[in-house]
C-alpha cells in the first residue's frame, strides 16, 4: 500500500526465460517443465490460454493449484494426497524455495518449473506467454495463430498497456483501496477505460486489427471474472459487463472461442475471492450467482467480420483431465 491507502502491485518476478537457444541456460524441451496455474487467477489465465491456442498440451504439461491458499503459497489441495502428481509438492513455495530458498518475494501463478530440479523457471506472466508464441514455435500445433504480428506489435502493446494499468490491476486497486480517495481514483482510471475500450469495440472485432492478438488475451481473463467478483467483491459496480453492449457481445464471441472459455471454471473463480480474501469478504460466504448461462447466447461478432485465428485454424478440444465443468443456471 502507498501512503494514501492506494494498492501496489508488488512487480518483482524472476525472468529467467526459456528459450529455443536456452540462453538463459533452459532450453526449450518437450516434457521437461511443468506450467503452473490455477483456475481463479486471472494472471495465469493468461497462460493457459496461450498454451490450448499454441497447441502445446502434449510438450508442456499443467499442474493446477487449487483456489485456496493461505498467506505462504498456492497450494495443490485438489490433487490426490495434495500433492502435484508430477513435481510431488504440496506447495507451490516448495519449488521457489528450492530456485532461491526462502524465496522472498509474492509466490504466484502462473509459473514455470523445471521438473528435473524441481525448481521455478520464471514466473513474469507477461514474458510467459509471449514466450510460448514464439521461443516453442517448433513444437507449436499446426495450425497456431500469431498473437504478436510484428506490424501490429506497437499498437498491441499500447492497448495491453492501458488495459493492464486501467483494467487488469485496475480492479484490484479498487477491491484493495484503503481508503476513500484511492478507491475513487482507481474507480474512476477503471471505468474510463471500460468506456473507452466499449467504444472501441463497438465497431471491431478484435483489439488490434481483425484478429486474436495478445491484447485480447490479456483483456478476456479480467472481463470473465468481472459479474462474477469484481462488481461486487472489488466494488467495480457501476455496472455488470452484461450492462455494455460491446464488452459483454465481445467477451461472450471470445468465450466461444475455443482455448479461452474452456478454460474457466466459475466455481473456483468464486472460492478464491470470497473465502481468501478475509479482509473483504470475513465471512467467507460464497454467492450462488450470478448466472452463467449468458455466456452461451449468441453474441453477433460475426457481423464484424476478422478472422479469429489468422491463416490458422482453432485448437482441439482440450484433454479430457484438463477440462472444466459446463456451464449451468445459479442457484
Amino acid at each position: 500500500m502507498t501512503g494514501d491507502g492506494s494498492f501496489e502491485r508488488d512487480r518483482t518476478y524472476i525472468t529467467t526465460r526459456i528459450t529455443a537457444d536456452g540462453r538463459d541456460g533452459f532450453p526449450v524441451e518437450a516434457g521437461r517443465y511443468r506450467l503452473v496455474i490455477a483456475r481463479a487467477c486471472p494472471w495465469a489465465n493468461r497462460s493457459a490460454i496461450v498454451r490450448r491456442l499454441m497447441g502445446l498440451e502434449d510438450v508442456l504439461s499443467l499442474g493446477i493449484a487449487g483456489p485456496l491458499h493461505d498467506e505462504r503459497s498456492w497450494c495443490f489441495h485438489l490433487d490426490p494426497g495434495g500433492r502435484d502428481p508430477v513435481l510431488g509438492i504440496e506447495t507451490l513455495r516448495e519449488a521457489y524455495d528450492r530456485r532461491e530458498p526462502g524465496y522472498p518475494s509474492g509466490i504466484t501463478v502462473p509459473a514455470i518449473v523445471d521438473v528435473p530440479t524441481g525448481r521455478v523457471v520464471t514466473n513474469d506472466f507477461e514474458r510467459i506467454t509471449l514466450d510460448l508464441g514464439s521461443e516453442w514455435a517448433a513444437h507449436q500445433r499446426d495450425g497456431a495463430p500469431d498473437l504478436y504480428p510484428e506490424g501490429w506489435r506497437d499498437e498491441i502493446d499500447d492497448v495491453a498497456d492501458k488495459v493492464y494499468r486501467d483494467v487488469n490491476d485496475g480492479v484490484y486497486q479498487c477491491g484493495f483501496a484503503a481508503g476513500q480517495q484511492a478507491y475513487d481514483k482507481a474507480y474512476q482510471r477503471l471505468w474510463a477505460r471500460l468506456d473507452w475500450l466499449e467504444e472501441r469495440l463497438a465497431g471491431r472485432r478484435y483489439l488490434v486489427g481483425d484478429t486474436l492478438t495478445e491484447a485480447d488475451v490479456r483483456l478476456f481473463p479480467t472481463l470473465v471474472r468481472f459479474d462474477a467478483v469484481y462488481h461486487g467483491h472489488f466494488k467495480c459496480n457501476r455496472q455488470k459487463l452484461t450492462e455494455l453492449p460491446a464488452l459483454w457481445a465481445y467477451a461472450r464471441d471470445l468465450f466461444q472461442t475455443p482455448g479461452f472459455g474452456d478454460t474457466i471454471d466459475f466455481a473456483q473463480i468464486k472460492a478464491h475471492y470470497y473465502v481468501v480474501h478475509h479482509d473483504i469478504n470475513p465471512t467467507g460466504v460464497v454467492p450462488r450467482g450470478p448466472d452463467t448461462s449468458g455466456w452461451l447466447s449468441p453474441h453477433g461478432r460475426e457481423q464484424l467480420g476478422g478472422r479469429p485465428f489468422g491463416d490458422g485454424t482453432p485448437p482441439p478440444p482440450p484433454p479430457p483431465a484438463e477440462r472444466v465443468p459446463r456451464l449451468g443456471r445459479a442457484g
